[in-house]
């Protein structure tokens, strides 16, 4: 058997080193930072951190075109911004496992938090996992298996964009299960659910007993565990203050088993938390009140956490202040490692990208390695697939890519009679700064561009939508089948994706209702269903050939924002580095304390 059990409690010791993995960031890099020698600064910062205080408040800054948006609330099964916010979930809800590292970033792995342990079958086709005994939700109700499948029911029925797509055995028969638990089940689900589909699901997904829920896919699924922190599926809130509260008010206010419970909910402005006094880790959290405030981007992060007003930034991507950051001596910064290149997405779906020799264009027309030169200092990671060397399955460059030919560009435009294009971007600082270099470089192509940013609310709106021809984003994290990983980016039933339907399929329901599959989606399965790692590497390689082979999107330098707070903050994830699942990395924030 394929097992993992590892007991969790809280770590001491020198949280606040600073020390960096063997690939600096290139938020780092950018800013001409160099790396601390062993024996020199860092070292003296880590020798003045003493053991974990208790006490205190912290406000933690949120870009507000990122994960300082949180308007379809807070839900997890509900909201379309999960993997956004990451910072508000992990500190409402906890987690069933959390991506843990060294606190020098290195050696992240996958650990148990609510869960106790699990196990994977002979087969690949079964996970089992056992919860930690005793832990309860703020309302007193029990974190059992039956409210881990409360919720994932929930999370798989009610359209949330942050919940995976799960290839489960529906041909399981679904068990005898209390008629309260059902009628419970089905008030929270949407009132045009079909029940069939639910029945299916009951028999996929099961309670063994009080502590223990089976999981039962009908492909072996390799990389579940590993994305599981970055999903829906990992947040587990309480049924019974969902039936007392109601869907609006849960939305606003869940109730969970995380280290904080909510006090106030202004929605995509300000989130205030209070220390939750039946935490199950003893003497956590460390902090008394935990608040997230939403701010507009990152000049106006960085004034608000000088002016006093904010006491970390999770993600600040301005180089430029990253730099300033660096030079102020009541401010630690703690680069991430970095796990997401930018990609040019273009959609196949409709014109002009239906067109190979206008995806063509793109790639001869663009110029990252410029772009990397000029706005980061020549210092970025620079990759030709979907993964950064932070992350697993690292590949930088792949055979046959196409690489910047401004004439051929030009070419290839003259042939197809000209080319307009609309860029959109999630409205950040750095987003920003790039997509404006790409107008001017395929603009020197002879493409005529159209920049459109929005918040990120928005740029969900318009790829579920279908109608957007080119958006920079990012695509990959540490595990490519977590986070925003390839399949969300380059699979053809994701929402997120341009690249084209099975044949026989009008649209991603279509396909998923018919069993549908692309030869991209099909590698794309068999390397996050296969337990062996070389297989998997081989596996992606070969998708990232597919994906250059069809020209269905450049990619570019993989940037790692940096978390940005003042002195006298600790925490792993703030001041120690953890590899980011999405795109900021995440933060153990019941570990997150204060000097008093």
């Amino acid at each position: 058997m394929n097992t993992m059990h590892r007991q969790i409690g809280p770590r001491r010791g020198l949280l606040g080193t600073l020390a960096l993995a063997a690939s600096l960031s290139l938020v780092l890099a950018g800013c001409g930072g160099g790396e601390p020698d062993a024996e020199g600064e860092a070292g003296e910062a880590a020798a003045s951190v003493g053991e974990p205080q208790t006490g205190g408040d912290l406000t933690v800054l949120l870009d507000a075109g990122f994960a300082g948006g949180w308007s379809t609330g807070l839900d997890p099964a509900t909201s379309n911004t999960v993997g956004a916010n990451m910072p508000q979930n992990s500190a409402i809800f906890g987690g069933l496992f959390t991506l843990e590292a060294d606190e020098n970033g290195q050696n992240a792995e996958i650990v148990p938090n609510q869960a106790e342990s699990y196990e994977f079958s002979e087969d690949g086709l079964t996970l089992t996992v056992k919860l930690r005994e005793g832990i309860t939700f703020s309302d007193g109700s029990p974190l059992n298996a039956d409210a881990v499948v409360w919720n994932w029911i929930r999370a798989l029925s009610s359209g949330s964009t942050g919940t995976p797509q799960l290839d489960l055995d529906l041909t399981r028969d679904m068990p005898e299960l209390d008629q309260q638990f059902l009628d419970d089940l089905y008030a929270a689900l949407p009132e045009d659910v079909d029940e069939a589909v639910i029945e299916q699901r009951l028999g996929a997904v099961q309670a063994v007993d009080d502590l223990t829920f089976e999981v039962h896919f009908s492909v072996a699924n390799g990389a579940f565990v590993n994305a599981m922190p970055s999903t829906s599926l990992n947040f587990i809130g309480s049924p019974t203050a969902y039936q007392e509260m109601g869907a609006d008010q849960y939305s606003q206010s869940p109730v969970a088993a995380g280290p904080f419970t909510v006090d106030a909910n202004r929605l995509s402005e300000r989130l205030e938390l209070t220390r939750n006094e039946d935490y199950f880790k003893d003497g956590m959290p460390y902090l008394d009140e935990l608040s997230f405030q939403s701010v507009g981007g990152d000049q106006v992060l960085y004034q608000t956490l000088q002016a006093g007003q904010g006491d970390a930034i999770e993600g600040l991507s301005s180089v430029t202040l990253i730099e300033q950051a660096q030079e102020n001596p009541n401010l630690t910064v703690t680069p991430g490692a970095p796990t997401s290149p930018y990609v040019i997405q273009l959609n196949t779906r409709k014109a002009p990208f239906d067109d190979k020799k206008a995806r063509e264009a793109i790639y001869y027309a663009t110029d990252f390695e410029a772009i990397n030169e000029g706005l980061f200092g020549g210092q970025g990671d620079m990759s030709q697939s979907f993964t950064a060397s932070g992350g697993l399955f690292h590949e930088p460059e792949v055979e046959g890519y196409r690489t910047y030919d401004p004439e051929k560009a030009r070419k290839l435009v003259e042939e197809i009679g000209g080319l307009t294009v609309e860029l959109g971007t999630t409205d950040i600082v750095t987003a920003r700064q790039v997509t404006t270099a790409l107008q001017t470089q395929w603009q020197d192509a002879g493409i005529d561009v159209t920049i459109d940013s929005k918040p990120l609310g928005d740029v969900i709106t318009k790829f579920t939508s279908g109608e957007w021809e080119s958006m920079l984003q990012t695509a990959g994290a540490w595990e490519p089948a977590a986070g925003i990983g390839v399949a969300v980016r380059f699979g053809s039933t994701s929402p997120f994706s341009g690249t084209p339907l099975p044949e026989g399929a009008e649209t991603a329901t279509q396909a998923l209702e018919e069993n549908l599959n692309t030869e991209l989606d099909e590698v794309l399965t068999n390397a996050a269903s296969t337990v062996d790692q070389e297989e998997r590497g081989e596996l992606y390689k070969q998708a990232a050939k597919m994906i250059s082979d069809e020209a269905y999107g450049p990619f570019g330098m993989a940037f790692s924002p940096a978390q940005v707070v003042r002195k006298g903050v600790h925490g792993p994830g703030l001041t120690t580095p953890i590899p980011a699942l999405v795109v900021n990395s995440g933060v153990l924030y019941d570990r997150v304390w204060v000097e008093q």
